[in-house]
């Protein structure tokens, strides 16, 4: 039977993606340039301060940072984890790491949370978020680097909207669950009390699921350095530019340094922001 014949491609799927692509391309290139501005000139921006600012007032900001939020053995393995890094020759590629992160988490931390309110506070809009996030979770990543350099060609922009694609469910999901998990006598009470739905949110709810929104934040910080290597195929630079030149090249030694600074990087963010969370709590 017709029905069961698996063996030839029936759907055309793959094809009427692409001209839906194409036809994109075609007609809103110059809305997709819109959407890029704002993100070039953020991301330059913290680049220039980043290139800018000598290494020992970088290594010095995050010490404190560590010493006031995570403690003294946080500081001693942010210090000496700079210091490593400077020595291994991968200062600037660092420096564009940072700059990559700090842009992705801010945008993401920009939609990611009003739409987690949105969804904490409203069982239809969650239910119609939950399919999109799902994909977004599940889809590969390699996936989304294709479609966003058709639309933005490649770079260091392209590299950040596909992280930013990428790291954003997770703090819609806490954020929404902390919202959801406020007890309903609080909400309760602060009805009593006359107060109107901004006021409920803004001194009720939202300090409540304040924890869960840095776990959300935390997460989100560490999916977008897992993207570090990733971004760097369609030319975003950074530390995970040896990583990918070593794979081309098959120089372990060079791959394995530039996953190294990454994880040690990855560990001193962790580290600070969990400490950031559990000072807020």
């Amino acid at each position: 039977m017709r029905i069961f014949d698996f063996e030839e491609q029936l759907i055309p799927l793959d094809e009427w993606i692409q001209t839906f692509v194409d036809w994109l391309v075609l007609n809103y290139r110059d809305l997709f340039q819109v959407i890029k501005a704002p993100i070039e000139a953020f991301l330059e921006g913290l680049q220039w301060i980043f290139e800018t600012l000598p290494p020992w007032v970088i290594i010095l900001l995050f010490a404190a940072a560590a010493w006031r939020f995570a403690g003294k053995r946080v500081t001693v393995f942010t210090v000496a984890t700079f210091f490593l890094i400077g020595y291994l020759g991968l200062w600037e590629a660092t420096m564009v790491t940072l700059a990559m992160v700090i842009c992705s988490v801010f945008f993401c931390a920009l939609m990611g949370i009003p739409l987690g309110v949105m969804a904490g506070r409203s069982d239809r809009f969650e239910a119609f978020l939950r399919p999109f996030l799902d994909a977004m979770q599940t889809t590969p990543a390699f996936v989304y680097l294709v479609p966003v350099v058709m639309l933005f060609s490649i770079g260091t922009v392209s590299g950040i909207l596909a992280t930013i694609v990428f790291a954003l469910p997770p703090i819609i999901r806490l954020t929404s669950l902390g919202i959801r998990q406020v007890h309903p006598e609080l909400v309760e009470a602060g009805r009593a009390f006359g107060c109107t739905p901004w006021q409920m949110l803004v001194k009720v709810q939202f300090p409540l699921a304040l924890p869960s929104v840095m776990a959300g934040l935390n997460q989100t910080i560490m999916m977008s350095l897992s993207m570090v290597v990733i971004a760097a195929l369609i030319g975003a630079g950074g530390l995970g530019e040896p990583v990918v030149q070593g794979l081309n090249t098959l120089e372990i030694g060079l791959a394995t340094v530039g996953g190294l600074a990454i994880v040690l990087l990855a560990m001193v963010i962790d580290r600070i922001t969990q400490g950031f969370g559990q000072k807020k709590n």
